[in-house]
């Protein structure tokens, strides 16, 4: 097999290098990771250069905030028996993929990240305070034991898998929980420990989500951070292709959950993607499309169950689309803030003063509608809403209504289409729209309605503008062959 060129002169791809990302369902237990193996080595047969990027296995992240929470609590037992039953079943899963010296190695391994994770358990319990620093340490185990588990498993299968620590490559700032990565530093690392590994001939294995800051301290992306990893090391070493490997075959033009003749959406913009990705689709993450669109790598959305499957690439420019809409996403557990001004009139400066309010305590803000004394927007952290409100009371009267959701519809020139409108409130008019955002955005149209409506109205909408979808843009052959079985 000869392994793809990756010499670049400064500002090209490396056509010949792919990061393909692995989310939890795919490496969540040994079969998954053989299965995950397979897909890479699919790559390399083809000539490729893959770098790895796993998330933590599936629902660990979870239970390790679990055990950080309840440590928090001073509750010692119930978080050391969080991480007995995570160290189960990381060996039994080590046990399961991998034999001889190369289990013994790993299990060892593993035996010690778990001894390390249970001390700082206990110092947690002991002081009975979790920070955000402390918490990123604790989540942090998930990735960088899956990921040290699919190197060695890639390594025993002839992939020459070999596992680099994330910290030493994802460099971000101190903003714990959700830190910011430093893109140029993250580039020169890199190049520096990571491409000598590819242009070897081996297969870097990093776990996502993860980084650290340039003290070395370890910190987090947030929740869907991997997809940022892979975009981030995609973006660093100019890679010709991201992959972003899921459970689903795809984007969709819905939730296949909520309505069963949900289309794959075969090509869409990375604009349109990222509304999609922020608005509640939960197949990508909204940062995972920056880094890509500025240095123009296509990303492809693939499903590690069905890899035949073409998935969905993301690009600079879309092929036209006879449908209006591309696809619906709902965004839950909303929380309207109505505010409203303490004076008849709007004072110079009273907007810039409600928003300042909300950058104080870093809440991002859904959707906004304004009117000449009062100002209804819509929140997704009820974290901070208490000290939110006290400090908008200064200034105004404030209400809160809770348990809303979000309903996007994205599309390509929205706008320059007549009678959009008029079909969309049509198909939904048994709903009541609490909401409505048109015309900031040429391929977005949003508003708000009860969460418990929200079913109710995909399913409507769906059948208003994908009943005849255009066959280019959509899968609609896996629609005909649903309908014949």
């Amino acid at each position: 097999m000869s392994e793809a060129p990756v010499e670049q002169r400064m500002g090209e791809a490396r056509t010949g290098l792919v990061v393909m990302k692995f989310g939890g369902t795919s490496v969540e237990d040994a079969k998954a990771m053989l299965r995950t193996a397979e897909i890479v080595r699919g790559r390399r047969e083809r000539g490729l250069s893959p770098v790895v990027v796993v998330s933590a296995m599936a629902k660990v992240t979870d239970q390790l905030l679990a055990a950080a929470r309840a440590a928090g609590r001073g509750d010692k037992i119930g978080s050391l028996a969080i991480s007995a039953r995570l160290r189960n079943r990381h060996i039994d899963t080590a046990a399961s993929l991998l034999c001889g010296d190369l289990y013994l190695a790993i299990g060892k391994s593993i035996r010690a990240e778990f001894d390390a994770l249970d001390d700082l358990l206990r110092g947690i319990a002991a002081v009975g305070e979790l920070t955000p620093r402390t918490s990123d340490n604790v989540v942090s185990f998930g990735e960088r034991m899956s990921s040290q588990m699919v190197a060695v498993a890639f390594a025993q299968h002839g992939l020459n898998g070999v596992q680099v620590d994330a910290r030493t490559c994802i460099i971000t700032d101190d903003h714990y929980g959700k830190a910011v990565p430093q893109e140029a530093e993250i580039e020169a690392a890199l190049t520096e420990l990571v491409l000598p590994l590819v242009e070897a001939g081996q297969t870097p294995v990093m776990g996502g989500f993860i980084g650290a800051t340039r003290d070395g301290i370890t910190t987090t992306l947030g929740r869907g951070g991997s997809d940022f990893t892979a975009a981030l090391v995609g973006g660093g070493l100019y890679a010709g292709a991201i992959e972003i490997w899921t459970d689903v075959n795809g984007i969709m033009t819905t939730d296949p959950r909520i309505c069963p003749d949900a289309l794959r959406v075969k090509t869409i913009s990375f604009e349109e993607a990222a509304e999609l990705a922020y608005f509640g689709a939960k197949v990508l993450h909204p940062a995972t499309i920056l880094p890509a669109v500025q240095k123009s790598i296509p990303v492809w959305v693939l499903n590690s169950r069905n890899a035949e499957n073409e998935g969905t690439k993301i690009t600079a420019m879309a092929p036209p689309c006879a449908s209006p809409f591309k696809s619906i996403a709902a965004k839950k557990r909303l929380t309207i803030i109505d505010i409203v001004a303490s004076r008849m009139l709007m004072t110079h400066g009273y907007l810039k003063s409600v928003f300042d309010v909300f950058d104080k305590y870093h809440c991002a803000i859904d959707m906004v509608s304004t009117s000449e004394v009062s100002i209804s927007l819509s929140v997704d952290s009820n974290e901070r809403l208490p000290e939110i409100c006290a400090e908008l009371e200064k200034i105004a009267d404030v209400k809160l209504e809770g348990n809303k959701a979000l309903i996007c519809m994205v599309g390509e020139d929205i706008r320059g289409r007549s009678g959009i409108s008029g079909r969309v409130f049509s198909a939904i008019r048994h709903v009541n729209v609490r909401m409505i955002s048109q015309g900031a955005s040429e391929i977005n149209m949003s508003f708000m309605i009860e969460e418990s409506d929200v079913e109710e109205a995909i399913r409507s909408l769906h059948a208003e503008f994908f009943v005849e979808p255009d066959p280019t843009v959509f899968d609609v052959e896996a629609r005909v062959v649903v309908a014949k079985a």
